[in-house]
């Protein structure tokens, strides 16, 4: 039976869509972040409960394009992290330099210690980089960044390879860092919702698989469980007992437990979608698969899509996954205004966003309850 989306508020875009990437909405409810990545800029806007804004928007210089990596934001939106090419720096909202990291080049075979990102701003070989990314703990005070190695402070002949670094947010220290035995592409990263101490990376590399390695400080070691090659983890529960994952073919969406074991067959395979309805009646090879999309909507939850299977058939659609009871159908979401090409993302509370037809709205949902 479908869901029925219910508009709870309109938040406009901080930067037009030309001069900026997709919005987000990040942060947990009561410290909600509007933000958008510019070429020049990253623009952040602090929101209320009702998605308002507080105050003005706060504009941090960053300091390569947009295209040339990641960023994270600080859960009180004093400090952002621009992952780069050769370097991962902290910037404050004055435009301050807090610290810098320097690292291998992620621009293919580039075996080249840059010192600054004006060393290969112009040159073709350096126009497609892999990227690593970075991610804040729950509670701010650490970083945690995938990087291409060795680093700056490693001296001569080092080994190159990729880590994951645990960094003071306060001064860039690295605190401990390990192997992710990994060849990305692109990586991102979730943290425990609650335990400042864990982390989970998702790393993307195209057609060969989808690592994903759960991390745990004890305050001297770095310890990584290597979970599993060909998995993508999109969402953790508010309660970080649960996760939310995709397949790296997009066939299976599952709900796992925090050491990512299945839990009670709750385990969905794309097939369950019924055909789009505007699928050619008599075409055999209409078939559905999941997006790298979705969360907990609640703790036991899942909003997901199939947006990009859809596409040539029409409207994408969103689904709603109740995991109560065992391994129930999805349930299509209806909305009462077009909501983009884009895949939902949850936000913990019983809500999610989506982008607006123009992208220059984020859309925040909810289900209609009955008597609405």
């Amino acid at each position: 039976m479908p869901v029925r989306a219910r508009l709870c508020a309109t938040v406009p875009a901080s930067l037009p869509p030309e001069e900026g990437d997709v919005p987000e909405l990040c942060g947990p409810p009561g410290r909600r972040l509007l933000v958008r990545r510019g070429d020049d800029a990253l623009v952040v806007q602090a929101l209320d409960d009702g998605f308002a804004p507080v105050g003005g928007p706060v504009r941090v210089p960053a300091p390569w394009p947009r295209r040339r990596g990641g960023y994270a934001v600080s859960p009180d939106a004093g400090l952002v992290v621009f992952a780069g090419v050769h370097a991962v720096r902290a910037v404050e909202p004055s435009g301050a330099t807090r610290w810098e990291v320097r690292h291998g080049c992620w621009s293919g075979p580039c075996q080249e210690a840059h010192s600054s990102y004006d060393d290969y701003a112009g040159r073709d070989d350096h126009r497609y980089p892999k990227r690593g990314s970075a991610g804040f703990s729950a509670d701010g005070k650490t970083v945690w960044a995938h990087v291409s190695g060795p680093l700056s402070t490693d001296g001569p002949g080092a080994q190159g390879y990729e880590e994951w670094l645990l960094l003071d947010a306060g001064d860039g220290r690295v605190l401990a860092r390990a192997d992710t035995l990994s060849a990305a592409e692109g990586s991102f990263h979730l943290p425990h919702p609650a335990d400042p101490a864990r982390m989970w990376l998702t790393i993307g590399e195209g057609q060969d698989g989808s690592p994903l390695r759960a991390g745990r400080f004890d305050g001297e070691e770095l310890a990584v469980d290597h979970i599993d090659e060909d998995l993508a983890l999109m969402s953790v529960s508010p309660s970080g007992a649960r996760l939310m994952t995709v397949a790296h073919d997009q066939g299976a969406l599952a709900v796992r437990d925090g050491r990512c074991l299945l839990l009670d067959g709750l385990e969905w395979d794309a097939c369950v979608v019924p055909r789009h309805p505007g699928a050619e009646p008599g075409n055999d090879e209409v078939e559905a698969f999941w997006d790298w999309a979705g969360g907990f909507l609640d703790e036991t939850t899942l909003i997901c899509s199939t947006v990009e299977s859809d596409e040539e058939w029409g409207e994408g659609r969103h689904w709603i996954v109740a995991t109560t009871g065992g391994a129930g159908a999805p349930a299509l979401v209806e909305y009462p205004v077009p909501v983009g090409t884009r895949g939902p993302t949850a936000l913990g509370d019983g809500r999610w966003w989506t982008l607006s037809d123009a992208g220059d709205e984020l859309l925040v949902w909810a289900r209609e309850q009955p008597g609405e």
